[in-house]
């Protein structure tokens, strides 16, 4: 494979791998309080 196939992918396996720690690190931290204001008062 040549430097420029390397290059890219090393950079799209660290874009990917570092997708899926952000959307990890968002969907199992802390949740939102319950008094976010999303519910509807009727």
């Amino acid at each position: 494979m040549t430097t420029g196939g390397w290059i890219f992918m090393i950079c799209s396996i660290t874009a990917v791998t570092s997708m899926l720690a952000f959307c990890f690190y968002r969907v199992l931290s802390k949740p939102a309080s319950a008094d976010d204001g999303d519910e509807v008062d009727t």
